[in-house]
């Protein structure tokens, strides 16, 4: 099942909310001997977390499919970054990570039930207390691996959830109780709390076949006063590309980025995709973002208005709300394992 973005959360009758946590969504399934960590583009995460197939291995369950968030619990907070650093292709870093920082899923759903049987249909109030009864039936030492997330029925707490929690959440998600389990289709809402941030334009990048404008990088200072590349916008009105082209060109020859610099060529880019040409810092631009990981946007982000009124000396990085802030519900839920 998958989320479409909306602006507010429903209001009426007949929804739960569950807080959308800022992990890796995964199915994990098991039969008999096989255990599968199974990623919602459908390919395989097994080898990045063998904590977690031990974990299913050792459990009495013997064949089940529970939807869920894979996080990993750093100190009181929950760290993408660390997942992040997972997927690398050397197994004996792999087998490193998973004991010095070991990952945790947790339930949100369950499309079959304990020994095998197909609840896709069933509502998902039903879902939810077959959920439990799993959840409540773990006693092996490996069950700690497992947590349930909350729920709740009142829209008010969901929103609170949202104002209060700040970077530990990815949003709020809302199901209809009466709703079944529906592979690949978007069933459920989900509210993320965006953020904004006034960034310096210290570069861009040619938009792909053309000579205008694609789209801008993004920078903040630092607390040594260098500016660091922290992500990018490319939601650039049509209109404006011509212009705000023939503006960054008159800005070329600057130093760009002083700090930390926009990669060049990988394996996940082309030549082509890791060319930028740096500007002189004068130009302010208030974007929205979503999440921070490692200093930066995890991902691209929307360009609201230009801002004149600031000058690139104050835009720094004390804006960035961290990801996953230590909060009460942080908390509760890395208590809530079960040992």
């Amino acid at each position: 099942m998958e989320a479409r973005l909306v602006a507010g959360l429903p209001r009426d009758a007949g929804w739960q909310y569950e807080p959308k946590w800022d992990g890796f969504r995964c199915l994990a399934i098991r039969d008999g001997a096989r255990v599968e960590l199974q990623a919602r583009s459908g390919k395989s995460l097994s080898r990045y977390f063998p904590e977690m197939l031990a974990a299913m291995s050792a459990l009495a369950a013997r064949r089940f499919v529970v939807d869920g968030e894979l996080v990993i619990p750093n100190g009181k907070t929950l760290s993408f970054q660390a997942l992040q650093m997972r997927l690398h292709p050397a197994a004996s870093r792999i087998a490193r990570l998973a004991s010095e920082t070991p990952a945790r899923l947790v339930l949100f759903d369950m499309p079959f039930g304990v020994g095998g049987a197909n609840q896709m249909q069933r509502p998902l109030r039903e879902r939810r207390a077959a959920l439990e009864r799993f959840f409540a039936a773990l006693d092996t030492g490996h069950a700690r691996r497992f947590v349930l997330t909350p729920y709740t029925w009142s829209v008010d707490e969901a929103e609170d959830w949202l104002a209060r929690v700040g970077g530990a959440l990815d949003g709020v998600v809302a199901k209809r109780l009466d709703g079944p389990y529906v592979p690949g289709e978007r069933a459920m809402l989900k509210v993320k709390r965006l953020r904004t941030a006034d960034c310096v334009v210290g570069g861009y990048r040619l938009g792909s076949g053309s000579r205008e404008v694609g789209s801008l990088l993004l920078g903040l200072f630092n607390r040594e006063g260098l500016l660091d590349h922290v992500g990018f916008t490319a939601s650039i009105a049509a209109r404006e590309r011509k212009a705000l082209t023939q503006k960054l060109h008159r800005l070329e020859g600057g130093p760009g980025f002083t700090g930390k610099a926009p990669g060049g060529p990988s394996r996940w880019s082309d030549e082509r995709s890791g060319e930028w040409c740096p500007v002189r810092p004068a130009l302010v631009v208030e974007v929205c973002y979503d999440q921070v990981t490692g200093g930066r946007f995890r991902h691209g982000t929307r360009l609201l208005r230009w801002r004149p009124d600031k000058t690139p000396g104050q835009c720094t990085d004390e804006q960035l709300e961290r990801e996953a802030r230590p909060s009460r519900m942080i908390s509760e839920l890395l208590a809530s394992g079960r040992s």
